[in-house]
């Protein structure tokens, strides 16, 4: 289905097709079934004109499209997900091929749970990430007074995009909200310098305030070659390679590495990123995880055994899979 809004909080150059009129024409076609030649005859522009307009408006939240899992499978698996490891809900989503698709799909569930659920005044604690990053490019503009804090510090290599500052920034955007930044790294060289850091008077008061958040809205890592972390060339390769061999499985929000069964990693590559911990997740009532790629399921059961995620979003594959290494890895 199918939602629009007019709440324009940004000026948005469409050409000389107004947002009323770009609206109107998102409303016919989803709507109504009007065909883009059609459409292209009612306001006289080229067929390309009229495609152009509803990509546009699908990237700039004036259409927001969401293909669901069956009620009852989704409802199956959440049964069987609340039981296995104590979460309060599963979002899951349809399969997709391409891993872009994939990863909407899984943060338009988000997007709404966030639009459906977050209420005035409550604050929201952001990770990283292209997963998080991608429900700030799902939701649904509307008005209600949300603060949106960073929970992880930035990292240029991460691009823009990606970096919690700027996700805060559009969500608040999107929500009508504020958001409040973390000026610190995300990464440091040593856990004698990120003790420091944490003892900065600002890099304290943001982090104490994002402990004390409503939700926590973080990603769930893994180490493959296209994880996040290797990508940005976080860590060397040698160092990924000995935390693979260790039994490290991923992180959470980047920050805490994790085995298969949510026991902290013995890797080097712990204690260097600046921001919230699972001990400080573990107090936020509503711990919403994301993770949409293939690569993932291992890291998803680590997490999940970790015992901090209120709520996890995910695939329906990815779901699946998680149910049955759960079952082979449980301790006899």
């Amino acid at each position: 289905m199918s939602a629009f809004s007019k709440d324009v909080r940004r000026p948005i150059d469409w050409g000389d097709t107004s947002a009323d009129t770009l609206v109107e024409i998102a409303s016919l076609y989803y709507y109504q079934d009007i065909t883009q030649e059609e459409l292209s005859r009612r306001f006289s522009l080229s067929r390309a004109k009229i495609s152009r307009l509803l990509k546009r408006a699908r990237e700039d939240g004036i259409v927001e499209i969401r293909v669901h899992q069956h009620p009852g499978v989704s409802d199956e698996l959440e049964q069987e997900f609340i039981a296995r490891f104590g979460i309060e809900r599963l979002l899951v989503s349809v399969d997709q091929r391409d891993p872009e698709a994939q990863r909407l799909a899984v943060a338009g569930l988000v997007a709404s749970h966030l639009s459906r659920t977050l209420t005035e005044g409550m604050t929201v604690a952001v990770g990283m990430g292209r997963n998080v990053a991608a429900v700030a490019d799902c939701v649904v503009s509307t008005r209600r007074s949300v603060t949106f804090i960073c929970a992880i510090g930035g990292s240029v290599r991460a691009g823009e995009h990606m970096n919690p500052d700027h996700i805060c920034r559009r969500l608040a955007v999107r929500f009508g909200g504020e958001s409040e930044t973390l000026y610190a790294p995300a990464l440091v060289a040593n856990a004698s310098l990120r003790d420091e850091l944490y003892r900065n008077d600002t890099v304290k008061l943001v982090l104490d305030r994002a402990r004390r958040a409503d939700v926590a809205l973080v990603g769930i890592g893994d180490l493959s070659e296209d994880s996040n972390m290797v990508r940005m060339g976080w860590f060397s390769p040698q160092e990924v390679a000995e935390a693979r061999l260790s039994g490290t499985i991923g992180d959470i929000m980047g920050y805490d590495f994790i085995d298969i069964h949510g026991r902290a990693s013995s890797a080097n590559m712990q204690g260097r990123v600046i921001g919230l911990t699972t001990r400080d997740l573990i107090r936020i009532p509503n711990v919403i995880a994301v993770a949409s790629e293939n690569t993932k399921a291992a890291a998803i059961l680590g997490a999940l055994r970790t015992g901090v995620i209120n709520t996890l979003a995910t695939s329906s594959t990815n779901a699946r899979t998680v149910l049955r290494l759960h079952e082979a890895t449980l301790k006899p």
